[in-house]
């Protein structure tokens, strides 16, 4: 579900390595846990935050109303390689408990056989400096890129969205087979 024409049903033109860990249909944590090295997730930030613009026709909210929100960094070998932003309603019963695992990968749940959980085609984007996430992905890429990959997708448990925003940084070509 795109609502969003910012966000595209195909992927940006990148070299075919990235290419194919960007439009990778299963769990990304386990394609880069595939890669031999130390995968972690770094929680961020979690809790009380708002709705981005791209975000809201998802949801069904309006841009900037309160959401809860968990922002994480994976990494391989202590190198962030993608930041992602995890968000639901406030007071969601069905996403909040999902939500509070601190370093847990969510991709365990949402690709584990949860009976529940549907998952709705990726949607693709080259975020640059006008979108709230940038500056998340900035922080965290020495290389300062002017933009970043990303895809997100929206998943429903007992027809509830969450959405799921993944932005690879530059470093993750280093691992990539």
């Amino acid at each position: 579900m795109l609502l969003d024409t910012r966000w595209a049903a195909t992927p940006p033109s990148l070299p075919p390595a990235l290419l194919d860990c960007l439009t990778e249909p299963g769990s990304l944590t386990e394609r880069l846990m595939s890669y031999g090295h130390d995968f972690a997730v770094t929680v961020l930030e979690q809790g009380d935050s708002r709705v981005h613009d791209d975000e809201a026709a998802l949801l069904g909210l309006p841009v900037g109303a309160p959401l809860y929100a968990r922002h994480v960094a994976l990494t391989l070998d202590d190198t962030p390689v993608v930041v992602a932003r995890s968000v639901t309603r406030l007071g969601c019963p069905a996403w909040h408990p999902i939500l509070q695992r601190g370093s847990r990968s969510l991709g365990f749940t949402l690709f584990g056989g949860h009976a529940g959980i549907v998952r709705e085609p990726l949607a693709y984007r080259e975020l640059d400096a006008t979108h709230p996430l940038f500056a998340l992905a900035h922080a965290h890429d020495p290389a300062s890129a002017h933009s970043y990959p990303a895809r997100r997708s929206r998943f429903l448990l007992v027809n509830t969205p969450l959405i799921v925003c993944e932005v690879f940084l530059p470093a993750l070509e280093r691992f990539l087979p």
